[in-house]
């Protein structure tokens, strides 16, 4: 079932009384409601409705003001801020208020004539003519609630979409649609009233689910920092902040490519234009390790750039997490990546400014912790609506760019409150080309995911993963006096930490978004790695003493073998591992 909004009628019109770049002033629109959208002037821009006063309306223009006059007229739509769900939705691209990209640059004409979208352009965000062939699992008499799947189809070679009915919703089945259908087409009819396949939900407010369910597993990502020493747990939140040129974007990239959500949306929230047309050039070109297919058959992206209109950045995360609560719904893993969000608290910044309100910190609004928090809390595993033990997860990365690299500053400070795995990116890591530049004594998790991979990977995970932590601490320790007094004056037993540290951080943390292999390491993989450098750092523990050749360590023929791990091929694992730690000991034996 859709909502449709109000018919303007004399009670719903007003006039623009000021102008402030993205900020109008409107009287007249007796009657309206906070966040309800409103079309503005003769282009009929959308707008929002963000603060009323007195006879005054306050509304949050999404498109460029330019021309706009005093007197033009305003029309309020009576229904809130909403976004279409149905199938469609993966493979599309939109911009930050859910108008389909691709169909407005087809509404332009040749290519180039007209480079920028049209102002007050309205065009459907589903497409009304794609006919899709259903499966239903229901029949007539049955009594279905809000939630319930109606039926499915194959969207994409990816992923079958489950059509829900909407939580709103309930009765008995009294009438079946005719397949194939569009998605305004009848599906069917609940009491004799019409559902159809697409539905309306207001972006501001969260779906509703059957419980929320503590998460318990980890979104593998493939990057051994990340999975071995500062896990997600899916529908948790992380926070990716760093300066420029720390990888940012390559490394959300990199998760939204390679990460085991069934789903992905990439919101692209105020980054520069060239940034997101190379996502737009690769992501078609990728091919998804998961069913074979192009990456966007399982990806929804939401390109709102730096040129594009600014208070429509505050719209794109809210339009991102709904559709991706969407997919939870029908019971899959849904990632969302936003970069950033520290362009999205500029856009507050931005609009704040212009309603001249008390600045807060730095100039950002007082509301901006409250505003952080309803985006974040919006991720969460859970048990969803309807029939089933379906479950859902929604897992948040955002990106952070804190001016100059300085983490104290807000956006930073407030997303380090809120997300529950931190990944601080360093700026000498990355001058020193080591990527992911994700700082290991700087980051860290509140998930405590051992559980799972001592159940799915090895028992000794978390012992593991316990290990390397301390080693690395160990490791800085000893860089602090070696860059004082030399690497003579350590003990023989801290040679051997010191020289373990290296390799850790050289070949095993470090890693390649760009090569074939290295790009996604599975767990297992992961496990066998560390577990054969862990048996290196023992087997010279053991024999190094006072009268040992130190120099020797940094020779053994093994460390090359060591470095070349990331490379070998998943399914060669086992004879590799077995015949790396063969060698290991009797070359350490030598010593």
């Amino acid at each position: 079932m859709t909502t449709a909004p109000v018919p303007a009628t004399a009670a719903h019109e007003g006039h623009v009384v000021r102008i402030a770049g993205p900020v109008v002033v409107a009287e007249g629109l007796r009657g309206t409601r906070l966040y309800n959208v409103v079309r503005v002037g003769r282009r009929r821009l959308i707008g929002e409705v963000i603060r009323l006063k007195g006879r005054e309306a306050v509304i949050q223009v999404y498109e460029d003001t330019s021309g706009l006059q005093v007197g033009s007229t305003v029309i309020d739509t009576g229904a809130p801020l909403t976004v279409e769900l149905g199938p469609g939705l993966l493979g599309n691209i939109f911009d930050g208020v859910q108008r389909p990209l691709p169909a407005l640059a087809a509404e332009n004409g040749e290519p180039y004539a007209r480079p920028y979208v049209r102002r007050g352009v309205e065009l459907p965000s589903l497409d009304r003519t794609l006919e899709w062939d259903v499966e239903f699992t229901v029949a007539v008499g049955d009594r279905v609630v809000g939630g319930d799947v109606l039926a499915t189809l194959q969207e994409t070679p990816a992923l079958m979409h489950r059509v829900l009915l909407p939580p709103n919703v309930a009765g008995t089945v009294t009438d079946l649609g005719r397949s194939p259908i569009t998605v305004t087409d009848p599906l069917l009819f609940v009491d004799g009233a019409a559902v159809s396949m697409l539905s309306r939900w207001p972006v501001r407010r969260a779906r509703p689910v059957a419980e929320r369910l503590d998460p318990s597993a980890p979104l593998i990502t493939g990057q051994r920092v990340v999975d071995m020493m500062f896990p997600v747990a899916r529908g948790g939140a992380a926070t990716i902040p760093g300066g420029f040129g720390t990888g940012k974007t390559v490394h959300e990239q990199t998760l939204a490519k390679w990460s085991d959500a069934d789903v992905i949306i990439y919101v692209g929230c105020g980054e520069r234009g060239n940034e997101l047309a190379e996502v737009l050039e690769e992501f078609p070109a990728l091919v998804d390790p998961r069913s074979g297919s192009s990456l966007m058959a399982r990806t929804t992206l939401i390109a709102n750039t730096s040129n594009m209109p600014v208070a429509a950045r505050e719209a794109s995360i809210y339009t991102g997490i709904t559709i991706g609560e969407y997919y939870r719904d029908q019971g899959y893993d849904v990632a969302l990546v936003a970069d950033s969000t520290s362009r999205w608290g500029e856009a507050l910044r931005e609009v704040s400014s212009r309603l001249e309100e008390m600045p807060g910190e730095e100039g950002y609004p007082a509301y901006l912790p409250s505003r952080l928090a309803e985006f974040y809390e919006r991720a969460g595993a859970a048990r969803v609506l309807g029939g089933g033990d379906r479950q859902g997860s929604v897992t948040v990365v955002g990106a952070v760019s804190p001016p100059g690299g300085d983490f104290s500053e807000p956006v930073t400070q407030y997303s380090l409150r809120l997300a529950g795995t931190f990944w601080a990116l360093d700026s000498e890591l990355a001058q020193r080309r080591h990527f992911p530049a994700i700082h290991w004594g700087n980051s860290y998790t509140l998930y405590n995911l051992d559980r799972w991979f001592e159940t799915e990977v090895a028992e000794d995970w978390g012992e593991l993963r316990r290990w390397i932590v301390g080693l690395l601490g160990q490791e800085q320790e000893l860089q602090a006096i070696v860059q004082l007094l030399g690497v003579d004056v350590l003990a023989p037993t801290e040679r051997v930490t010191f020289q373990t540290g290296r390799i850790v951080r050289e070949d095993f943390l470090q890693q390649s978004a760009f090569d074939d292999i290295d790009a996604y390491c599975p767990p297992a993989k992961q496990y066998s790695m560390l577990r054969i450098i862990r048996h290196l750092h023992e087997a010279m523990a053991r024999v190094v003493d006072e009268d040992t050749d130190l120099e020797a360590i940094g020779t053994l023929g093994v460390l090359d073998a060591i470095a070349r791990m990331k490379y070998w091929p998943v399914e060669e694992l086992g004879e590799r591992v077995k015949a790396l730690m063969e060698a290991i000991d009797e070359e350490v034996q030598r010593l």
